[in-house]
Formats: structure tokens, sequence, C-alpha cells
């Protein structure tokens, strides 16, 4: 009977991460219909974008401490919800300032199940004995909200006649089904006199340090391929003799979006993965460097597409693997604010590196401009390195509270 409720639980941690997806990118996936029915200029929409990311940025730092202090079951709840209402207020919304508020709801509810689905998933899947396996399977589910909502909205747009409205709506509806198996399910039960003073001490490790530095350049990166990978392909057909294909650079964008699923299953075959994770990370990291090395050399579509798929299976593993690895090294109960403190300084890479890459292009080409992305990568390799290097030591040396104790814990349900 546990471990069948432990595998319900396993089901909403993927539901969690599948959800995120969806937040991440149907702004983009509307931003056509949503900017002509409440007349925003692009600098609006911009705006909105921007508000769901500082949000997530924020409330990722105080989200989690809260699941290890509340537990997965409050939390998960709060994140449906607050996506659920997020959508529902964004189809309903008839002015610039109820759209931001939306944005503002969408990042409480996606940072609360991206919280949830990333510190849960390493404890249910696996037997919590491979985090880094675990981690890169359920984020392979990131992968396909990622890829399933455009074409969901593509379909609802052109074969049902939806409107962006109505889209958003179902979408709202979705997320009531999430939330009734998350009120009806189990949980583990990891916490065991946690305090949010810990979470502050945290900041302090070197593991932890270095995991958020890693996380700031990876972020960094995907969000700037997802943002610019179509219009870095416009240039290379538009340069080419075969510009009239350029209808075909959002397919390269979904290829980017399927080799990262691809990637991430492929990983999760590997057992014992966490062991030898911080070779993974380094050994993507340098193909990382060399996708990006050949979008910018790139002479023609057909290296553009080979750099965009190779990107996505190199990008793959990074991401998780560094949660996976770092989760290792600190006991289960303390996940929530780790994953809250190295995932929030992410955010802050992907916020500003892709609108860097935008204020360069405006002068020069996105192609030329991807050099940013180029060195981001580099800094990431540098410091890949030292992922399997840091946090060696006992935590208790630093961290007095009886809960961080760097061993593994049977999770109770």
């Amino acid at each position: 009977m546990e471990k069948l409720k432990l595998k319900r639980s396993a089901v909403i941690a993927l539901m969690a991460v599948f959800t995120v997806a969806i937040c991440f990118i149907v702004l983009g996936a509307i931003s056509v219909e949503l900017m002509a029915s409440l007349g925003l200029s692009s600098g609006q929409f911009g705006t909105l974008v921007l508000g769901f990311f500082l949000t997530s940025c924020i409330v990722q730092l105080f989200i989690g401490p809260l699941v290890d202090s509340l537990g997965f079951k409050p939390v998960a709840v709060i994140g449906f919800v607050g996506t659920g209402l997020s959508l529902l207020l964004l189809a309903f919304a008839t002015s610039f300032t109820l759209a931001l508020v939306a944005c503002i709801f969408m990042g409480i509810g996606a940072m609360s199940l991206n919280t949830v689905g990333n510190t849960l998933i390493p404890v249910v899947l696996f037997e919590g004995k491979d985090p880094a396996r675990a981690s890169n399977f359920g984020n392979a589910f990131f992968g396909l909200g990622y890829i399933l909502t455009p074409l969901l909205i593509v379909f609802m747009f052109n074969s049902l006649n939806m409107s962006h409205n109505n889209a958003l709506v179902v979408m709202s509806m979705l997320m009531v089904v999430f939330l009734v198996f998350a009120l009806t399910a189990s949980f583990p039960k990891l916490s065991i006199g946690f305090k949010f003073s810990t979470a502050f001490r945290l900041l302090y490790q070197p593991a932890v340090l270095i995991a958020a530095l890693a996380l700031f350049c990876y972020i960094s990166l995907e969000i700037s391929m997802g943002t610019w990978i179509r219009s870095l392909m416009d240039e290379l057909y538009a340069g080419s003799a075969t510009a009239g294909a350029t209808a075909s650079t959002g397919i390269v964008l979904s290829l980017f979006g399927v080799a990262m699923m691809i990637g991430r299953f492929l990983f999760a075959f590997v057992k014992n993965l966490t062991a030898m994770g911080s070779k993974v990370i380094v050994i993507a990291s340098l193909v990382s460097l060399a996708a990006i090395f050949l979008m910018i050399t790139a002479g023609s579509p057909f290296l553009g597409i080979v750099a965009v798929i190779l990107a996505g299976l190199a990008f793959a593993p990074i991401f998780p693997t560094i949660i996976g690895v770092t989760f290792s090294k600190f006991h289960p109960s303390l996940y929530g604010s780790i994953f809250g403190i190295v995932f929030s300084v992410g955010l802050l890479g992907g916020t500003f590196v892709p609108n860097i890459i935008g204020n360069l292009s405006v002068e020069a080409s996105v192609q030329q401009s991807l050099f940013i992305p180029g060195i981001m990568a580099a800094i990431l390799v540098i410091i890949s390195l030292f992922i399997g290097r840091v946090g060696k030591k006992k935590i208790t040396e630093t961290l007095e509270s009886p809960v961080d104790i760097a061993k593994p814990v049977e999770p109770a349900v």
C-alpha cells in the first residue's frame, strides 16, 4: 500500500513539472492573440514576461523553505490553485494591469510546483537512491510539456476554432484535474524539525553556491535558446538560397525541445548517474559550448539546425544532473531550501541574459550576438569542474541543526 501511495505522489510530481513547462511557454504561445485582444505593444508584452520571471525569482527563495517546513502537499495545492487562477484571470483580462496580475499569480503557482516537483522526484523515484537519474527522468516531462503546450494551443486555435480566451479556460480546467489528484494523494513526510534559519545558513555551503552559479549560466543558456533560435534561423534562411523555407523555423525550435526531452529520458536509463554526474556535467557543458560556436559560425540553415539539435541534446542532462548531484550531498529535508536558492539565482540569468542578446542584436544580428551565450557556456565549463569537488566535508561542521545530517532518509507516508 505504501509503495502505491509513493507512486501516486510520483505521478503528481511529474504533473507539477509538466505544469511548470506550461507556465514557461504559454505566454509565448498566445502572444499574438493576447497583444491584439488587449491592444498591447511589444514593450508591454515584454513587461508581462518580465513580471512573470521576476515574481518567480523572488517567490522561489521563500517557497523552498516552505516545502521543507510544511511538506509537499500544501505547496502542491497552492501551486495548482495559483496556476489555475492565473490562467483564468489571463483568459478574462480586459487590461494590461489585469494581465500583469495574472502573470504574478502564475509566477507564484509555477515556482510552488517547480519546487514540489524537483524536490519530490529525487525522493520517490528509483527508491531515492539516485537523485541525478530521477531528476533527469522527471525533467523530461518538463520537456514534454514544453513541446505539447504550443501544439495543443495551435490545435484549439485551428481545428476547434477556439479563441485564446477559451484555450486558456481549457488549460485551467486541466489544473483542476491535477489539483484533485494532489488533494487525494499522500506524500512523503521528510520534515524533522526544520527551521527557516537553516535555509539562510545553507547560503554559506560551497556545494549550494557552486550549484547556484552553474544554474545562473545554464538557465540563461536554455531561455536564450528558446527565445532566439527562431530569429537565428530566420537570419540563416534569409541569407541562403532557400529563403522561402522560413516557415520551418518554428519547427526548428520544436526540435530543440524534442532533443532536450529525448536526452533526459536517455540519461534516466543510466544507473548510478549521481556517482558520475560531475563528469556528465563537464562533458555536456563542453558540447554545449561547441554547439553555440557552431551556431555563431553556421553559414547555412542545415548547419544551424544541426547546432540547435546538438545544443538540445547537450543541454538535456545539465540542469537535472546539477540538481541531483547537489541534493546527494545533503539530507532530503533540506532539498526545498537548496532548490529555492539555486533556482532563484538561475532565474536571474534567464531573466537578463536573453535581454542582453536582444539589445545587442539591434545593432548587429542575432547570430553575432550569440557570443554572449558562448561566454556563459565557457563559464559553465569552468564552474562544472568544481561541482564534484565541493561539499565533501560533513555539513554538520557548518550547520548545527539536527536535520543537517548528510545521510539518506527513508520517506514515511
